[in-house]
């Protein structure tokens, strides 16, 4: 992650929900801990959410459709198509589901560990500011869980 912003990320500042965490592991590992949908599902989403996935086809232009379970027993169905991936640095993907958005997580190696980017962009800057109570949380959260997981990574 740059120290100075882009672009695109000034004109897109007041729609993003932008995360950063420094993960005790390889960038590899970091990244099979999302690549793999083993991985994946095991800590994808909010604490107390699980996650069952019905396609996850990791390449520009391919589909990722799974079902979150809330801790409430209620289903969440979600829908993304992954518009860019580069192995093991980035992946980028457009959610197409209740709540649009754009989601781009990068893997910086910093030594043996790795800084996690996440930059989460919707479409309007009242859609962000009218879920941000919830989002900014459950982005924190699912950071936390990557965490956890990439002590299972091989």
């Amino acid at each position: 992650m740059s120290e100075k912003p882009t672009a695109d990320e000034e004109s897109t500042a007041d729609r993003a929900f932008v995360h950063a965490r420094l993960i005790d592991a390889p960038r590899e590992r970091v990244f099979k801990a999302f690549s793999d949908p083993a991985h994946l599902a095991r800590w994808w989403g909010p604490n107390g959410f699980s996650s069952t996935f019905d396609e996850f086809d990791l390449r520009p232009g391919g589909a990722w459709r799974f079902v979150m379970h809330g801790p409430d027993g209620a289903n969440y169905p979600n829908e993304s198509v992954f518009v860019e991936v580069v192995e093991p640095e980035r992946i980028v993907f457009e959610h197409i589901s209740e709540h649009h958005f754009q989601l781009t997580i990068t893997f910086e190696a910093r030594g043996a560990k790795t800084l996690v980017g996440w930059r989460q962009v919707l479409d309007t800057e009242a859609e962000r500011q009218r879920i941000a109570k919830v989002v900014v949380e459950a982005n924190e959260q699912n950071l936390d869980r990557l965490a956890a997981e990439v002590v299972n990574v091989a």
